[in-house]
């Protein structure tokens, strides 16, 4: 069984914690892990073989670094260069693992999902790999405790010796639909996780959807390995055609089976959801940091970085980081999305970063910021280095808290230790690399009348972020 992780999507509506550059997967919001990291370990116990991730360019190195933290094993990270949906980025997968001639179960998983009962879990895999192997396209139908409008439902066809056949798919529903499916006991809640031959799904992409599998195919005779990466034809697969696996192949195909996972599954896809799934003190509140709560009643509090307080309120969900504070209604939490929205629109940086920004070096927090003034605190993780870069509008100073720094200045490169500090003037080729064994701290503070992030010009980089010869 070859696992294939989707680690793609924004979490939008899980803002403030869930950003552009950090969405929800690379979040640790239901354990002490990231959702990606839980999303493999769980599969442990089970003869899964190390997985093929999926991912946009811009997440590579989050996913290459959370899997580094927890010695996680894997079969290379597929980069999508730009979204094109889940049936071509599940193709990709399928005509990579076919290249050598083999032809493994797939069990496509999202990177996102919450999985609390994990033996119930890898029983249902043992009996979806039992129909994949008769050639089943198999999904897994989550045995619904409510009527939910926020998820498509599979309604149960023909009974299998495991599972069902798949009488149909359908779209979200109004409530009073929503409860005359649970209530029929014929309906399963959509979960988007798939298991299938290889060869299978690549067979009913064609039949169905020639013009995708064509794309596909000829991005992934371009693929070439890149560090932990595996890249493909930018130009080919810009044109594939943008669609679901749900849409593109399993509600056409007769050969869709599904088994019913009843292990306290949830998509965590909101911060209602996640109050749902937690578990609660005695007034039905969850509480995440340092928080005081006084006559306050089935609410969800999440404290980042300082003290939170909520008095006198129900059903209220509260969320703090670094630079922002969200407070919404459990049952308007689906309006996040508009706010999110309001800030892509006004290119206000909460939507895409936040105060720390991770790096494949390191990270920078920004502490303060002013007119023609920023300072940053910033981490570079031992034999790390940024790239030789140059800035037209600003200039920096760096103060080094701990460790050591190997500084290029122009021709020169030196050595900056402890309480000693350097000065790069505008327009010079600089570098900063830790030559040491621990994590190297400095204070940058950049002076200018243009402080943005894409002032910077690289002339060479080790991660592949060139942007100049």
């Amino acid at each position: 069984m070859k696992p294939v992780v989707l680690a793609g999507g924004t979490g939008s509506r899980l803002w403030p914690k869930s950003r552009a550059a950090l969405p929800k997967q690379f979040l640790s919001l239901t354990s002490n892990s990231t959702m990606l990291q839980d999303t493999v370990t769980r599969l442990k116990g089970t003869n899964a073989e190390p997985p093929v991730f999926i991912c946009n360019d811009a997440h590579r190195f989050l996913v290459a670094e959370q899997l580094r933290k927890k010695n996680i094993e894997h079969d290379g990270i597929l980069l999508e260069p730009v979204g094109r949906n889940t049936a071509p980025a599940i193709a990709l997968a399928a005509l990579h693992a076919t290249k050598t001639g083999n032809d493994p179960v797939l069990l496509v998983l999202a990177a996102d999902h919450l999985i609390k009962d994990q033996e119930a879990f890898h029983s249902a895999i043992v009996k979806a790999g039992a129909l994949a192997n008769e050639g089943k396209l198999v999904t897994f139908g989550i045995v619904p405790d409510k009527p939910h409008t926020g998820y498509g439902y599979i309604k149960a066809g023909k009974v299998l010796n495991v599972g069902f056949e798949v009488a149909d798919f359908v779209e979200k529903p109004q409530p009073e639909t929503a409860k005359q499916y649970v209530e029929s006991g014929d309906f399963f809640w959509n979960s988007g996780m798939f298991m299938f031959k290889a060869s299978r799904y690549i067979e009913e992409l064609g039949k169905y959807n020639p013009e995708m599998l064509e794309v596909c195919r000829r991005a992934i005779e371009t693929e070439a390995p890149d560090l932990d990466f595996i890249r493909v034809d930018s130009e080919i697969f810009s044109t594939c055609p943008d669609d679901s696996i749900d849409y593109a192949v399993m509600e056409k195909t007769d050969s869709a089976a599904m088994v019913p996972l009843d292990a306290g599954w949830s998509d965590a896809g909101s911060w209602t959801s996640l109050w749902e799934t937690a578990d609660k003190d005695e007034d039905g509140n969850v509480c995440v940091g340092d928080t005081i709560l006084e006559k306050t009643r089935n609410s969800y509090v999440n404290a980042e970085q300082r003290l939170v307080s909520v008095i006198g309120l129900e059903d209220v969900i509260v969320v703090e980081t670094k630079d922002a504070v969200m407070v919404a209604h459990k049952d308007d939490a689906q309006s996040i999305k508009n706010v999110v929205n309001k800030l892509k629109a006004e290119k206000r940086p909460e939507f895409e970063f936040h105060r720390e920004v991770f790096r494949p070096w390191g990270s920078y927090d920004s502490i303060d910021n002013g007119a023609r003034f920023q300072v940053k605190r910033i981490t570079v993780k031992p034999g790390e280095k940024l790239s030789v870069q140059m800035h037209h509008h600003r200039a920096e100073h760096w103060i080094v808290v701990s460790g050591s720094a190997n500084v290029t200045i122009d021709d020169n490169t030196k050595l900056v230790t402890e309480n000693e500090s350097v000065y790069i003037p505008i327009g010079a080729v600089h570098a900063l690399e830790n030559p040491g064994k621990i994590p190297l701290e400095l204070i940058e503070v950049q002076s200018g009348a243009y402080l943005g992030e894409d002032d910077i010009v690289r002339f060479s980089d080790r991660y592949g972020r060139v942007d100049k010869k």
